[in-house]
């Protein structure tokens, strides 16, 4: 009888072990878990904090209980696997709880380690009530202060998927909330462009935003945590939650002489096996190929997790005939009334490979504008300007983001390109979708500019333009411009461009701009075949530049306070 051992009992290796069984009955299938728990969602812990989720129970997938009467997998929680002899096949078992150490022995081995969070050693971080948030325990601990000490103001640091999670709930709870974040932006999966639309409704929901900063030290007595920043700022509460990414548990394969791959994760081939052919190894602790760029990458996800788990059953017990092609990062994240995600390659990874691309920017809306209710959809769209390959789309809105994304990432993840965009046959009812859904824009919009009926030109470099020698044009409304316009820009309508070209001077080069990008565009074709041969249309139009570039304008337009010029002083 041949005789499987899995080390770890979430996502990944949970799968392995409920896939291994139905595909062999017969074999004997030992699962290891160094915590108390096995297969729960640490995806939902955060909305257990917040009470979203109302039970505990409900975190969890499956019980060990139920998980061995279903499957009978001899489930051994609250025991760390110390150590791996690859010559022996055998693992070194530690018990947190009887103290006994023993040894057992394996046919296959299957690493599903996890990841763990980064804790760096910034002076006063073992505070009692400073916490990271990966397993269960990690929630009743925090769940038990929140209760215990009544908390009123909490502090969270990283502003990636966990950090806006968090926020969002401790808000949920009426604790007051600082959120620090070292870059100049949150959710680092976004470029710049589409991640500045966040911070506003992060204002409007009382998050006080401290971008550009970082923490150089932590203090604080038994009551309260205080924060130092880099700015100087002083901040306290009385929780901090650390959420400022993690790192893969690679200690075992390490020690086994296994080889790591030049991202800090175990290197496996595309069957999932490491350079120990009776070892495979997945999920987060393991790097994977970037489809987009053909690089190794880590991506700690939890849906790729469970697929990796399936395919290593499989090449385990029929022999190495599946392989896993790699990821692409598919990502989304509820921030509030908005919907945040991306899927492929950004614009900052693009360049740090040397990959060509452009970028475009639409702005439709979730529904057809007729019917009811309909909200802004924002889409960004990264594609090669060869063949139009599609590399990367951010979507971010408050209805609809989850469909659109996922429409870009099976294209993405069939090579597919921004023509495939264009041909995508959607469902279509006004409740749910336009005619030309968001996504279908976002090729025609790609498609125009590859076949050179359009230039664009986007928001950064708008401060780049040169009054002698560039002509801002605004062709939105008379009553928009006056709201608020970009500075230097002249207003003539769409409308009315055909009745006043002697008013657009010739010889400059001409930036079009409206509210979002169409009117733009027609104002572009109509002067680009009046003889002007120097027209560029700003992506995304006024609402992309006002949101990345003006927060003066957002001031403006949404009652938002700037006390400094910087996004780390937005407040409510």
């Amino acid at each position: 009888m041949i005789k499987y051992i899995i080390v770890g009992g979430v996502a990944g290796g949970a799968t392995v072990a409920a896939r291994l069984r139905r595909e062999d009955e017969s074999a004997e299938i030992v699962l290891f878990e160094r915590g108390e728990f096995i297969s729960y969602a640490n995806c939902g812990l955060p909305y257990y904090i917040g009470n979203t989720i109302a039970s505990r129970n409900q975190l969890f997938v499956q019980t060990v209980e139920g998980f061995t009467s279903r499957y009978e997998i001899d489930i051994r929680v609250n025991s760390e696997v110390k150590s791996i002899d690859t010559v022996t096949k055998s693992v070194n078992v530690f018990n947190l709880i009887t103290g006994k150490k023993y040894t057992e022995k394996y046919d296959k081995l299957i690493l599903s380690p996890g990841a763990e969070p980064i804790r760096p050693p910034i002076e006063g971080i073992s505070h009692p009530d400073i916490f990271t948030l990966r397993n269960v325990p990690d929630t009743d601990k925090i769940k038990e202060i929140l209760t215990r000490k009544n908390v009123k103001k909490a502090i969270v640091i990283g502003g990636g998927f966990i950090g806006l999670e968090m926020a969002e709930n401790f808000r949920h709870l009426g604790i007051e909330v600082d959120l620090v974040e070292m870059a100049n932006q949150v959710m680092a999966t976004l470029d710049y462009s589409m991640a500045s639309i966040v911070p506003l409704e992060l204002a409007a929901k009382g998050v006080r935003l401290h971008l550009n900063d970082s923490v150089v030290s932590f203090g604080g007595d038994s009551s309260k945590v205080s924060v130092t920043l880099k700015s100087g700022k002083e901040l306290s509460a009385e929780i901090v939650i650390l959420s400022i990414g993690v790192r893969p548990e690679t200690r075992l394969a390490k020690e086994a002489g296994l080889e790591i791959g030049i991202t800090g994760g175990i290197k496996v081939n595309e069957y999932l096996q490491t350079s120990s052919p009776d070892i495979y190894a997945l999920g987060d602790a393991i790097e994977v190929v970037n489809i987009v760029t053909r690089k190794p990458v880590l991506i700690p996800l939890a849906g790729p997790a469970n697929k990796m788990g399936r395919i290593v059953a499989d090449n385990i017990v029929y022999g190495n005939a599946q392989t896993y092609e790699g990821s692409i990062g598919t990502g989304i994240a509820k921030v509030f009334e908005l919907t945040v995600a991306s899927t492929g390659t950004n614009g900052k990874i693009l360049k740090r490979e040397g990959i060509e691309y452009i970028s475009s920017f639409t702005h439709s809306a979730s529904h057809a504008g007729y019917y009811p209710n309909a909200l802004p959809l924002s889409v960004k769209i990264l594609f090669s300007p060869f063949d139009g390959r599609l590399y990367g789309a951010q979507v971010v809105g408050f209805e609809g983001v989850d469909k659109r994304i996922e429409m870009f990432a099976q294209t993405i993840r069939n090579s597919g390109t921004i023509y495939d965009l264009m041909e995508i046959e959607h469902a279509y009812a006004p409740p749910y979708s336009s005619a030309k859904d968001p996504v279908n824009m976002a090729g025609f919009v790609a498609d125009n500019i590859i076949k050179g009926r359009v230039s664009i030109l986007h928001w950064e470099e708008i401060e780049k333009l040169v009054p002698g020698n560039d002509f801002l044009l605004d062709v939105r409304t008379n009553e928009e411009y006056k709201f608020a316009h970009i500075p230097g820009a002249v207003n003539i309508p769409v409308d009315e461009i055909r009745l006043r070209l002697d008013e657009v001077p010739a010889g400059k080069r001409i930036v079009v701009y409206c509210a979002v990008g169409l009117r733009g565009y027609i104002a572009s074709r109509i002067l680009s075949q009046n003889g002007y041969n120097n027209v560029f249309n700003l992506s995304g139009g006024f609402k992309t530049y006002s949101a990345a570039a003006c927060l003066t304008v957002a001031n403006q337009i949404f009652g938002i306070r700037v006390s400094s010029g910087d996004v780390s002083d937005l407040e409510k």
